[in-house]
């Protein structure tokens, strides 16, 4: 069977009517860049704000023409709010009169959570490589040992690490066509668009394609009850953090930085982001604090040490813990067998354990202890 194209994909869709116009999905420009990964097609139809309820009917027959092609094995259709989309061929709106000024601001309308789960987090780094994906994993562990259930979302769409971390291969399996069952390992429920694409494809997506996605992996998946859902944060500060703060009720954020001044400078911004959209920042982690030889068991201090500490004692935030760099962390990670579950009554698993525990009383609004600090004589 050949496989399909993203011309016989347009081709559908073309045959898709605007309702009230006489134009097409397709040449009325409500279809975004067309992505195709394992006989799967990805879009999304960009609509009205105020007509996307309306419009659903509309989604699911482009879905259903798209998944009718020969080669098809699925397909995810999102629709994007936009108040400034309008249909091709519509007539254009007359401009409004002048309103009266509001006696007050109303109230911003509330984040609707997800059915079943009780708390959600961000687990978010201002820039790449501190090992922020490593802490989440981890952390989300170390959650469910101390007895919680637990998930773990993927968010970053361009570089989905989760699959490898949790050692999970396969695509997972879909409910009545749409819902997605989440993969499973270690007792973790875990979602990413790893699952749903080929590890070496590239993800060339623009920003409200970028945020479907994310709200189709938190909002039609099967996470059941969970007691926390982590969210596993791409770097920086761009659509993905903003789609969670404006459209997630996030309980709150943990950073994950290193100690040197460079990724300290990024965590700030990060720390600034949340702070503006009020959501809480439950604490700082330091990563890769500092590096045990395992030949010797010396210690060296190859980032810096202790400016995670120092940064959150400056700005008022929890300081949840120090964790080593070592070998066994960095093997056991490529190997998706985190150190939680391989070593669990190791140092490093001790040290998640007790950053889970300052989370839990984080979210629960209890005074924390700080961690001790660690002196090498």
């Amino acid at each position: 069977m050949a496989d399909i194209t993203s011309d016989q994909v347009r081709a559908a869709l073309s045959r898709i009517a605007i309702p009230g116009s006489k134009a097409d999905i397709l040449t009325g420009g409500l279809v975004s860049d067309i992505f195709i990964s394992d006989g799967k097609v990805y879009f999304s139809i960009t609509v009205p704000a105020e007509k996307a309820r309306e419009l659903e009917p509309l989604r699911i027959a482009a879905e259903n023409a798209v998944k009718a092609l020969p080669g098809v094995r699925g397909a995810v259709v999102a629709l994007t709010a936009d108040r400034k989309a309008a249909p091709a061929g519509a007539a254009p709106a007359r401009p409004a009169p002048p309103a009266a000024p509001a006696p007050h601001r109303p109230a911003a309308p509330a984040k609707p959570g997800i059915p079943g789960i009780a708390s959600i987090i961000a687990v978010a780094s201002g820039k790449g490589g501190v090992g922020k994906s490593t802490t989440a994993v981890n952390l989300a562990l170390a959650l469910k040992a101390h007895g919680l259930k637990v998930g773990i979302l993927d968010a970053d769409i361009y570089g989905p690490s989760l699959p490898r971390l949790m050692g999970i291969s396969g695509r997972p399996r879909q409910i009545d066509g749409r819902i997605i069952v989440p993969m499973e390992n270690y007792g973790l429920k875990v979602m990413s668009m790893g699952f749903l694409v080929d590890e070496e494809a590239a993800m060339i997506w623009r920003g409200p394609m970028v945020q479907s996605a994310l709200l189709q992996m938190l909002r039609e998946v099967a996470w059941g009850d969970l007691d926390i859902l982590v969210v596993d944060m791409p770097p920086g500060t761009g659509d993905v953090q903003l789609t969670m703060a404006q459209q997630v009720p996030l309980a709150g954020a943990v950073i994950v930085s290193t100690p040197q001044d460079l990724a300290l400078l990024d965590a700030r911004k990060g720390i600034t982001m949340f702070n503006k959209v009020q959501i809480p920042v439950l604490g700082i982690v330091e990563n890769m604090s500092y590096f045990i030889a395992p030949d010797t068991g010396h210690r060296y201090d190859i980032f810096g040490h202790g400016g995670a500490r120092s940064e959150a004692e400056r700005i008022g935030v929890p300081f949840l813990g120090e964790v080593p760099l070592t070998m066994s962390i960095r093997a056991l990670s490529d190997a998706g067998t985190p150190v939680v579950v391989a070593d669990p009554e190791g140092e490093q698993a001790k040290t998640y354990l007790a950053i889970a525990e300052r989370v839990q009383a984080a979210l629960a609004g209890r005074r924390i202890a700080p961690p001790p600090a660690i002196v090498f004589e």
